[in-house]
């Protein structure tokens, strides 16, 4: 199955879902699909909220793809790579429309910063979470603004300095990560479509607002990612990551 972005809109309702055979992992053009899809929902009269899922059954997303991670050569071309996961947060906290999370299973790296750009996150019991970049040498240095306002420094700290750790469900609900847990997907979607459709009766302009007044303190943000890209761009050229890829890679 090829990988894929898209959405579909239905009573007022826009539903993005993506798509990478790799455990829904993120290259950078699915990256820009992401964010592209993000802002054009946003500005659809059409749409009065969004919901952002992934496809398949245990795997919501395996964060960056080692693929591309191993073919950056350049810090230039690091920091465009990792901007990619800039402009999908970034379009995520720009959004004027209240974004719903479905998490059916594990994020890891960027899907644990995907998840955190969402406004109210369901989540199923499966949904272990791991930020894994400080293992292959890096860090989760332009997801980690977004995840650190939704669960705090101290959570932040602990799952970045703990990075072959994952951390359950249930400690991401009680931290913020997610704001509900299920047993099972099919229990989650009827709670996610019942909140949609909720939502989609409400005052756009009171969402807006509120939405706004949520991610306050945010502004810089536009310009912070893109450091942090650099960053972690730079970082990936070590020989240290590479090995680390290399490893991975195998396993």
């Amino acid at each position: 199955m090829t990988e894929y972005v898209k959405i579909n809109t239905e009573n007022g309702i826009g539903t993005i879902e993506f798509f990478h055979p790799q455990s829904n992992s993120l290259p950078g053009h699915i990256l820009a699909e992401l964010a592209s899809t993000i802002t054009k929902a946003g500005k659809d009269d059409n749409i009065k909220v969004i919901i952002l899922k992934s496809a398949g059954e245990r795997a919501f997303c395996a964060g960056a793809s080692f693929d591309e991670l191993v073919a950056i050569d350049t810090p230039e071309n690091g920091k465009k790579f990792f901007s990619g996961f800039a402009n999908v947060i970034n379009a995520a906290r720009k959004c004027p429309k209240f974004i719903i999370g479905r998490v059916q299973g594990k994020a890891v790296g960027g899907g644990v910063g995907m998840a955190s750009a969402t406004d109210y996150c369901f989540a199923t019991k499966f949904a272990s979470a791991k930020l894994s970049e400080l293992a292959i040498g890096i860090g989760p240095f332009v997801v980690g603004p977004a995840v650190k306002r939704k669960i705090g420094t101290s959570a932040f700290s602990a799952m970045t300095i703990n990075a072959t750790k994952w951390f359950d469900a249930e400690w991401a609900r009680e931290k913020g990560l997610y704001t509900e847990i299920f047993d099972s997907a099919e229990q989650m979607d009827i709670e996610v479509a019942k909140l949609a459709t909720t939502l989609s009766n409400f005052n756009p302009e009171a969402m807006e607002g509120l939405k706004k007044v949520m991610w306050q303190g945010t502004d810089h943000w536009d310009t912070l990612l893109m450091e942090r890209a650099l960053s972690s761009g730079t970082l990936v050229l070590s020989d240290f990551t590479r090995n680390a890829i290399a490893k991975f890679k195998k396993t």
